[in-house]
């Protein structure tokens, strides 16, 4: 879906459209995009358009949409806290606010109006744990690890991946973006034994910002078992069952990545760049 930033109560209309339509089509969680909420657009407005989590509009209008469906929904926010602005992927139920994660690394001018987050959250929804990795944070392999580590069998990835200027060939830029998810989101799955779930924006989100969109389901395996098959770039609703089994298989087979793994020799990992 495409999210303009600051116009929150036509983004809501779109969360509330879309949650039906996927509760109509048996779907028990519902995940949107990055920023889906407040919208993803670099520039100082996103301070007016920043809310209060959980205690904000959106997130509880949200809670009530999840209660009367009875499902779970994640969806993204420009979370104000503390006098600056995090960019929040925030998960909800019938039961209330479960829980959020914050952006960690800032790409290019999202450096000047968002603050980097300092954790990660696993959240227990029952039939599945389930963290969240926004975006930028994808390209770095340590924190799809981190979460698989503390326990997550489902990685979400919600995106508002830029593309540039609008392009003349729709197809061709929804297929360049797939490739990125073909190339680099495979390898999270496969690494950590864990279903990834990647959901982008899509559309015109407002000068210089525009989004390819596309979801692309990928099992513990690494292989791709749904995806959208829009070619142009306009939303997309892709409604798939995660099956338990193939986890336990990954996760129980000989020389399982998580299972052999030493972290006592990756101290590197934490030094910095040359």
């Amino acid at each position: 879906m495409n999210a303009r930033l600051g116009k929150v109560e036509a983004n809501l209309a779109l969360h509330d459209h879309y949650a039906r339509q996927a509760a109509k089509k048996g779907a028990e969680l519902i995940l949107f995009p990055e920023l889906s909420v407040t919208g993803h657009w670099c520039d100082p407005a996103v301070w007016e358009a920043a809310e209060a989590v959980p205690e904000g509009r959106s997130t509880q209008a949200i809670i009530a949409l999840a209660r009367e469906l009875g499902v779970v929904i994640a969806f993204g926010v420009a979370e104000k806290r503390a006098g600056v602005v995090y960019n929040a992927y925030v998960f909800v139920s019938p039961q209330g606010f479960l829980g959020r994660q914050h952006k960690l690394h800032m790409s290019s001018d999202e450096y000047f109006y968002f603050h980097g987050g300092g954790d990660f959250q696993v959240i227990d929804l029952g039939k599945c744990t389930v963290g969240a990795s926004i975006c930028y944070d994808c390209n770095f392999p340590e924190t799809s690890r981190v979460l698989a580590v503390m326990g997550a069998e489902v990685i979400v990835m919600p995106h508002a991946a830029r593309i540039g200027k609008w392009p003349k060939d729709e197809q061709a830029a929804v297929a360049n973006a797939m490739a990125h998810v073909d190339k680099v989101y495979r390898t999270r799955a496969w690494d950590n034994g864990a279903y990834v779930v990647y959901v982008n924006q899509a559309g015109r989100a407002g000068p210089r910002t525009n989004h390819a969109g596309g979801v692309v389901f990928i099992d513990p395996q690494g292989e791709i078992i749904a995806r959208s098959r829009t070619q142009r770039i306009e939303d997309a609703l892709v409604v798939h069952t995660l099956e338990a089994e193939r986890l336990r298989r990954r996760r129980s087979g000989r020389c399982f990545h998580l299972t052999t793994r030493r972290p006592e020799l990756f101290r590197a990992l934490c030094a910095p760049y040359p």
